[in-house]
């Protein structure tokens, strides 16, 4: 069986987490900025949790994100 090309942007945007979840940083952070709010640029920080119906295929194009 041949090795699985890793989709190089996707590992970038990716971390896993100890119980095997996927991680990910939200978008809208990078500009025009000043229309939003302290609480919504806040809330943009944080990262969160990938949805369950996003798990399987973003797990087929990171075969070996650890």
């Amino acid at each position: 069986m041949p090795k699985i090309k890793t989709n190089r942007s996707a590992a970038k945007r990716f971390k896993v987490t100890g119980t095997g979840k996927l991680k990910r940083n939200k978008a809208y952070k990078r500009h025009i900025l000043t229309k939003k709010s302290a609480k919504t640029k806040r809330n943009l920080r944080k990262a969160v949790i990938i949805d369950s119906s996003n798990f399987k295929p973003i797990k087929k194009i990171t075969p070996y994100l650890q």
